[in-house]
């Protein structure tokens, strides 16, 4: 008895916690910075492209936009392993 009443107060204490911290954000109001006024104001001479964010997303973050396609390429490619259906006749290894 004694540990589902540590259970629920171990519980109630994470909820409470998470909904102060929910309540605590400030929304619809960004933390500004200084490196978004240099992209404002630099991306479109640096880069030569209109749209700001995709001079950012391409320009700018290039090697995690080229790290990120990767990993959704091999998860696709994985995941098409997976599924492919045997051919007539195709026998495995380890049959």
């Amino acid at each position: 008895m004694m540990r589902s009443k540590a259970v629920w107060f171990t519980l109630v204490v994470l909820a409470g916690g998470l909904f102060f911290a929910a309540v605590s954000l400030p929304f619809g109001n960004p933390a500004m910075s200084d490196m978004d006024d240099y992209f404002i104001v630099h991306g479109q001479e640096q880069t030569g492209a209109n749209n700001i964010v995709t001079s950012i997303v391409f320009d700018f973050r290039g090697f995690d936009t080229l790290g990120e396609a990767c990993v959704l390429f091999t998860a696709v490619s994985g995941v098409a392993v997976l599924f492919r259906h045997r051919k007539k006749g195709e026998d495995y290894e380890y049959e």
